[in-house]
């Protein structure tokens, strides 16, 4: 196996990756952005590909949700959460705050120290990076392009940059889920605890079109833990929705509420069915469980013999 991510080396991605069983003695290749690594996978110079798609305090990722829902079909086969925690790395010959003029990160990592920078760095500009590992690797350059960086405690460590404070996060606690991604394959097997990702596009924009597609989950009982609506790039007004749901596609009332979704929506995308890296066993109500479905479905063809 080989393996894609959002580079370079140090990034909270690669932290992601190390996780998967494998991947530390897998040739691991950094991509200098989401759309990159999974163009890797689509053409098929890496097997797999780590990106993030979530954050519990900025939400979904776009680029990510953007990425996989255009272009050739990939599959998530699994997720990560990473808990995010930001130092501080400044440039040799910065010794305090007061110094720092240009600090650079990534938006997210940005988006999520902020508060910090405001209270602490008040006249620093922000200059936005491709990562956090790049904003802190410019910090090596002869002439670094600016003072400071936000960048996770492995980056930091490992090229033994000047750490002048540690902790510089606005929310403790915050946590970014990361999908490991593939071309179409095999499924993985239901665990109990799964979760499963679609792209759903609005069929028509019309009074009541989502409420539509959003029965069919109702109706059978499936939970949502994620809906975002992304622009499709066509014309303004046009949106899809990236939507997780708990529960597996092997599961009867998930393959029915797919199946009344197609119906509705025939471009729907499927990208996978994987276990969830955290949650609880979903609660099914009698009438939404596999036996009901299968009963009811032998009760109606039944009738269909008498035909």
């Amino acid at each position: 196996m080989n393996y894609a991510y959002l580079g370079p080396a140090g990034t909270f991605t690669e932290s992601a990756l190390l996780q998967v069983p494998g991947a530390a003695d897998a040739q691991r290749i950094p991509a200098s952005n989401v759309n990159v690594a999974l163009s890797m996978v689509r053409e098929g110079a890496a097997d797999a590909a780590m990106v993030p798609i979530e954050n519990s305090v900025e939400g979904g990722v776009s680029a990510t949700l953007d990425a996989i829902a255009q272009g050739e079909s990939l599959q998530i086969v699994s997720e990560i959460l990473v808990p995010i925690t930001f130092v501080l790395a400044v440039r040799p010959g910065i010794d305090s705050l007061e110094q720092i003029k240009q600090i650079s990160t990534h938006g997210h990592a940005w988006a999520q120290c902020r508060l910090w920078a405001e209270a602490n760095i008040p006249g620093a500009a922000f200059t936005p990076a491709s990562s956090t590992a790049a904003g802190a690797l410019a910090l090596e350059e002869a002439d670094p392009p600016h003072d400071a960086a936000i960048c996770s405690p492995l980056v930091a460590q490992e090229r033994g940059l000047k750490v002048l404070v540690s902790g510089v996060e606005d929310n403790v606690g915050a946590v970014t889920r990361f999908i490991l991604v593939t071309r179409p394959g095999r499924i993985p097997q239901p665990t109990g605890v799964d979760k499963s990702t679609l792209i759903l596009p609005l069929p028509e924009d019309r009074p009541g079109a989502l409420m539509e597609l959003l029965e069919q989950f109702t109706a059978r009982g499936v939970n949502l833990s994620r809906i975002e609506s992304r622009p499709t790039g066509k014309s303004l007004g046009e949106y899809f929705f990236s939507v997780d749901i708990e529960g597996h596609v092997a599961e009867e009332r998930v393959a029915a509420a797919l199946s009344g979704l197609h119906r509705l929506s025939p471009k729907l995308r499927f990208l996978g069915s994987y276990p969830a890296a955290q949650g609880l066993e979903a609660s099914v109500d009698t009438h939404n469980s596999d036996a009901a479905f299968s009963e009811a479905r032998a009760w109606v063809q039944s009738l269909r013999d008498r035909v």
